[in-house]
This record gives C-alpha cells, structure tokens and sequence, in this order.
C-alpha cells in the first residue's frame, strides 16, 4: 500500500468512529470524535483518543453507568487494525494512548523522495476568492496595510498548494480640477501622491463650498462623467505605480479590481433590492437590514450617491454569480467585522448568499504597536510608511550579515540574496507568527534576532540542514538516487521524534483552512528547527576524526535532514518567506 504524506488525524478520526459507533450502539447521536496530539512524554504514545469521558455522560443520561476506563477498553476492542497503529493502551481516567507505527512513518518519509512534499487529498477542489491588502488609491501603503497583505497572501499561497483555484483582488477629483485645470490634456506631475491627498483632506475639512464640490465629484464619478473618469484613471495610475513597487519587493501578486468595476453591477443591485422590498427610507438614504438588525447597509445616500455597502454587495453578488466562487475570503482589520457580517447577513436574506453552497470568511486581525505599545507611528506622529519600513529592514538586515562577516565568505549575489531573504522574511514571519486575532508589537531588534522563533533563526537553521549533504557533495539528483536504495532507520529516539514532527504537515494545513489562522504553521516550522536541532546534536549525520577528515557518512541521517528541509521549504513558500541555501 502506496503511503504519502497523509493527515493522520483524519485516519484516526475515522477509525475511531467506527469502533466507537460499534462499542456504543446504545447512543444514537455520537458527538464527533475528540483526538489530540499527546504530550511530550513518550511514554503516553503519540496521539490520544479523550471521548470516553464525554462518552460516559451520555450513558449517565441514558440511566446507565459506565465508567470512562470501561468504555475505552470497548473501544480499543473495536479498532480494526491500521498500518497506522502499532499500539493502543488504556491511561489515567480513561484516555486511550496511540503509539504509531515506525513501519508507517518510515513509508511517508519515503514518499517526500518519490513524490515532493505533496498536499493532503482534499475531498473537493474549490474556486475561492481571497480580497486582501487593498490600499486606497492616492494614499501610499503604510504599516496598516502590512496584516492585510502580508496574512492575505499567505491565505492564497496555502489554498493554492492545497489545489484549489484561487483568485487574488485588491480593492479627490475636486482638487485635482483646481490644481490642475488642463488635466484633460496634459498629465499631472502628482510626484508627491501622499502631499496631494493631504492638501485635499484638508481643504475638505476646512473649505464647506470644496467639501459639496468633492461630494459632487463622487456622484459625477460613479455616474460615469467622461471628465471625472479621466481625472480618476490619472489618479489611479499614480497609486498603480507606488503599490507595484512594494508588492515587487513582498512578491505579492494581486488582480486590481476597484470599485469602478462594480459601478454598473451597483446600479442593478439597488434596483433588485428596491424591487424585492427590502430597501426601507431612512431621512433621504436607502437602507437595508439584515437578520440581526443591529445596524443596516446604507445602500443608497441622501444625495444619491453609493457607499461601500452598495459596492461590498455589489461585489459579492459579481463573484458568488458571475465567477461562480465556491468561498469568499475578506482579509482586513478586525475594526470591520460587524460591516462584514451585516453584508453576509443581507446576502443571506436577499438570496444572493447561500450557506450551504457558499463559505464566506472575514478574516480579522488586530493593529501594529510600536514597542511603547501604543499605535504604530513615526518619532514625529505620522503612519509608517511601508516602503520605508522595507528600506529600513534592508538595512538591518545587511548590519546584521555584516556583524556576523558573512561578507567575507558569500559572493556579492549572495550576501543581497541572503539580505533580502532576511529583510523581507523577518518582516512577514513576525506578523504571521503572531495569532492574528491579536496586536502585535512591531520590533526590529527583537525580529532579528537569530534565537527564539523568528524568520533569522529558521533561515539559519535551513541553511545549516542544507550544508550537511552540500560538504559531502550530493546533489538533489543523488539524494533522489540514494533514497531508492537506502532507508532511514529512526532507531535512535531523536531520528524517530523528528520523523514524527515531519508527519503532521498535512494536519496544521487542514487546520488552517478551518480558522485561516497562519501561526500554527510558524510553530510547526519552528518545532521543525528545534526538533531538527536535538536530532542534530545526538546523531551525526557524517562522523570525523580529529583532523577533520570524514570516517563515516550515515546516508539515512543525511536523508532525514533532506526530508527536514524539504517540508521546511514547503512552509516557507506558504508563509512567503525566500529561504537561500547559503547565508
């Protein structure tokens, strides 16, 4: 039987459905099946099945008692046996210890040599959408915009990896007339897009005549007024132009699909809702409520003009019909929930939204802090921008490489691979590595550090795993070609721990596309690098002698290690991190 890299909790779950619907036939709704990673004692096995307890109370119920030990004795009676299982035993109150088998671990770890690091076998491929990073145009990206595009993309390069088609989008005329009145013929030096938007701002809030100008300008706009939609396409190609360059530098790809886009799509959506009745008049506005009734959409504005809530409807009707997506993902700050939910809500009751065809996510998270853990700011109050946050991390990272003098042994296209690798990567790990639903604290100092779980110490210890079959020259072509003919062993206890860690990558992909939450997959890598560690200081991959010259190499350590790697690099590109061989 072919073996790849499986989830091993799906199995499990699956087997212990069975023998617990065969011990328990006198319960009729049995509530899903409760296994968990076990401890880091050996002893207690790998995995655990906890449902006896659970289990017993519903016997409880039933007028029957039946202790939690007694059932877990039943249940292990009508396991059917799995190459996955080499042993079971009954612990403590009634917790079932599942030790698993070396012959079964060995063949997955084969199978990282024969196949890649492959992705679990999803039951469904599917078409999803993922709406994230979304700048505004005229304002360039700052900090705030980091989360978005940095958990954004990730979300997209796991779902990618996972196999379903995914689809990326990112989401002031008035002043641009006065300060530019031929506009329409000659191209306006906007060099300073930032110190454009501010002198707007400011005149719309000090200026009463300019602010109903620029609200004019807004309805001229989505009513498609020739000029106004020049004015607009000069502004957004500036805008264009800044965010390429940060999304060059993150390798970030996204589909640009502004609210221009949806302007004819929201001109219908309003019709259908009025049509429908589910539109009410609210002091001149148009407005709708969802199931909740908390706070309604405004659809339509006392002047006539549309918000975000026309095109965030708008939007969702265009991709659930039109692109025929399968899930919806929403990736912005964890301050627009109850919008998001009130658009899922309306969704729902005007039949555009389904929920038992259709998954829509708003993924949030919580705001950047500056290490006096107020919000994340310049010494002189104004928001970080994000091109010099990158600049900034450029820097560091080079002191840092310099510090170490690793310009002494890395050529010129090395030490800037190796530079930007540490730069950008240090950059994404921190946010990622952190539970989105919480602030963070944004520090250099402490994101560079080569201890501890940061993106210094995982690309250093990939570069450490690579070095191992690089000093006694095999090729990735070698180690294809050893690994037909040789096996690892895991009979030394840290060979067998780190093969063990290796096996889980299909279940923390699995769990992330339940909660979208990407710090599970830092913790996974991390416990890769430090379980690597342990296994690296207890078993020599190649023995020498006092002089340095090599004695013995252990071929099946050196491919533990390849396997190692070979998982880590499938984490890095999830979490868009560029690791190099050499640093």
């Amino acid at each position: 039987m072919e073996v790849g890299l499986e989830s091993i909790l799906q199995i499990l779950q699956n087997i212990f459905s069975k023998a617990i619907e065969a011990a328990c036939p006198d319960i009729r709704n049995i509530p899903p099946v409760d296994i968990a990673l076990s401890g880091a004692n050996p002893k207690f096995g790998d995995y655990q099945c906890n449902s006896a307890m659970g289990l017993a109370n519903l016997y409880k119920q039933l007028g029957q008692k039946l202790s939690p030990r007694d059932i877990s004795t039943k249940i292990i009676q009508n396991v059917a046996p799995h190459d996955l299982i080499a042993k079971l035993e009954v612990a403590g109150p009634g917790f079932i210890n599942i030790f698993l088998s070396k012959r079964y671990v060995l063949r997955a770890i084969s199978s990282i040599f024969e196949e890649g690091v492959k992705p679990p076998t999803l039951p469904k491929k599917q078409k999803v959408l993922v709406d994230f990073s979304s700048p505004n145009i005229t304002k360039e990206m700052h900090v705030g915009h980091l989360r978005s595009t940095v958990i954004g993309d990730s979300i997209c390069r796991l779902l990618e990896y996972l196999g379903h088609d995914v689809l990326r989008f990112g989401m002031l005329i008035a002043h641009l007339q006065d300060k530019f009145p031929n506009y329409l013929v000659e191209s306006p030096p906007i060099s300073d897009l930032q110190a454009f938007y501010k002198e707007s701002k400011k005149r719309f809030d000090e200026e009463e005549n300019f602010k109903k100008r620029a609200y004019a300008s807004v309805v001229k706009l989505q009513s498609f007024d020739p000029d106004h939609v020049k004015a607009w396409k000069l502004i957004c190609d500036v805008s264009r132009q800044e965010f390429e360059k940060i999304y060059d530098r993150l390798e970030i790809s996204v589909v640009e699909r502004g609210e221009s886009f949806y302007q004819t799509r929201m001109e219908k959506i309003v019709k259908d809702l009025q049509l429908a009745g589910y539109l009410e008049e609210d002091d001149g506005r148009k407005v709708m409520w969802g199931d909740s009734g908390t706070i309604p959409l405004t659809v339509v504005k006392s002047d006539g003009g549309f918000t975000y809530d026309t095109s965030d409807m708008a939007a969702l009707k265009q991709r659930l019909e039109e692109e025929k997506a399968d899930w919806i993902i929403y990736v912005t700050d964890a301050g627009q929930a109850t919008h998001f939910q009130t658009i899922f809500a309306c969704a729902r009751k005007a039949k555009i939204l389904n929920p038992q065809i259709h998954r829509v996510d708003h993924v949030g998270f919580g705001v950047v802090l500056g290490e006096d853990k107020k919000k994340f700011k310049t010494r002189s109050g104004d928001t970080v921008r994000l091109i010099d946050l990158l600049d900034e991390g450029l820097k560091r990272s080079l002191d840092k490489l310099n510090e170490k003098e690793r310009e002494k042994v890395l050529s010129p296209d090395e030490l800037k691979k190796a530079q930007e690798s540490i730069a950008f990567g240090c950059i994404k790990y921190a946010d990622l590595s952190h539970n989105r639903n919480h602030e963070y604290v944004f520090s250099f100092d402490k994101m560079l550090e080569d201890k501890g779980n940061t993106a210094v110490y995982l690309l250093y210890a990939y570069t450490r795993i690579k070095s191992i079959a690089r000093n006694v020259e095999f090729t990735a072509e070698k180690i294809r070609e050893v690994a037909s003919s040789v096996q690892v062993s895991l009979a030394h206890e840290k060979e067998w721990k780190l093969a063990k860690v290796l096996v889980r990558f299909p279940d923390v992909l699995l769990k992330m596309t339940e909660d979208l939450c990407l710090h599970h997959l830092c913790e996974f890598v991390y416990d890769i690098a430090t379980t690597f560690t342990e296994f690296y200081d207890s078993c020599y991959c190649i023995e020498r002698d006092s002089s340095g010259g090599v004695v013995k190499v252990n071929t099946d350590r050196i491919l533990l290690a390849e396997a190692a790697a070979l998982v880590m690099e499938r984490c890095f590109h999830i979490l868009g991190l560029k690791p190099v061989s050499r640093m």
